[in-house]
């Protein structure tokens, strides 16, 4: 066995258990805050030593096949311990392996929320549409992973689409599966408006922003500004005749986000916090990672044509993820929402820079 592996592995198995002692602390079950991430911490910790304990018996009883076999004068019992000791080798590598993956550093956004924003870009109204038709995509692919949508804001167009549209996704792993997304979505279609049948090229970007808690973001309340209004629908038409919108501008960088989707004021509010709170912390994100590709800013850019990291091909029925190089002819299943053939291919690329040390 790798002897740097084990090293490591034995330094996590004492923090296990110092862990393991923490939770049996009486004064730990007062916090409730501190007491879940210490629980979260030790159900993780004990994946892995529960892998490293199956790893050392793994080594063992392959390593002992062997001695056996070679104090064995019995040429077929000789041949049953070498085929044992070979198995066990076959698993003590199988769980190297695992191993080696499990303690590649984590996105520690991975297990949370998201807050998923999607704009009408280039294109009109077209853009518009194709934004529509994103929102629908990713709702979707949360319901095949069984995860729960929540409204947040929409601002609709005339033709039918959304020139911004703002919702939550829930349940464990949602970022992990959602972020790859941020970034801007190129369409080539025919529109529906289009008589003489010409191909069009609209975006529309994609935000995908961790949801965090108040105490991970702390918002000065006096540095945000409250204005309420009507919520009004597409063309300006009024859809409620009390002051439920409201309107947050966050005054130290000027940041405004505005919540109208719900009937109360109170529910908008709320929202919009939570929106609020989500884009300060991907901010925080991306000036710790401002020097990285990966940082949202970089993905989205002005939502030009030329700017994608996507591109949905109806003429061909393709849709080529430009990050990989990924080209899937599945155009119409993808936007029901099967999307975990990019999903996992973009995974599987981030494990390998992280394993080679690239992130």
């Amino acid at each position: 066995m790798d002897d740097q592996l084990v090293s490591r592995l034995l330094e996590i198995e004492k923090t296990y258990d110092d862990t393991e002692a923490e939770l049996a602390e009486p004064e730990l079950l007062a916090d409730h805050d501190r007491y879940a991430q210490v629980s979260k911490r030790y159900s993780d910790l004990k994946v892995i030593v529960t892998g490293f304990h199956d790893l050392l018996a793994a080594d063992q009883d392959a390593r002992e096949a062997f001695e056996l076999a070679e104090a064995e004068t019995d040429d077929e019992m000789v041949r049953e311990l070498r085929e044992l000791g070979e198995e066990r080798g076959r698993e003590v590598e199988r769980l190297t392996a695992h191993l080696r993956l499990s303690l590649v550093p984590k996105d520690p956004n991975d297990d949370k929320d998201v807050i998923i924003e999607v704009r009408a870009a280039a294109g009109g109204d077209e853009a518009a549409i194709w934004a529509g038709d994103l929102k629908r995509m990713y709702e979707r692919y949360a319901e095949r992973r069984a995860y729960a949508t929540e409204p947040m804001d929409s601002s609709e167009n005339e033709a039918g689409g959304f020139s911004r549209v703002t919702f939550a996704v829930k349940g464990e792993g949602a970022f992990s599966r959602f972020k790859y997304e941020a970034g801007v979505h190129r369409v080539q279609r025919v529109p529906k408006t289009e008589s003489q049948g010409r191909v069009h090229t609209s975006t529309a970007t994609v935000a995908v922003m961790p949801e965090v808690e108040a105490v991970e973001v702390d918002i000065d309340f006096n540095d945000v500004k409250v204005d309420v209004f009507r919520s009004s629908g597409p063309g300006g038409q009024s859809v409620n005749t009390t002051d439920s919108a409201v309107r947050l501008t966050y005054i130290p960088t000027g940041l405004v986000v505005i919540c109208q989707d719900e009937k109360s004021q109170l529910q908008n509010k709320e929202k919009a916090f939570r929106v609020l709170r989500a884009r300060l912390y991907q901010q925080q994100l991306e000036a710790q990672q401002a020097e990285q590709a990966s940082s949202r800013r970089s993905q989205i850019g002005s939502g030009g044509r030329s700017e994608k990291i996507r591109t949905y091909n109806y003429k061909d029925n393709r849709v080529t993820d430009h990050r990989i190089g990924l080209t899937i002819k599945q155009l119409p299943q993808i936007l029901e929402g099967d999307l975990d053939s990019f999903v996992d291919a973009l995974t599987a690329e981030e494990t390998a820079a992280r394993l080679a040390g690239g992130d």
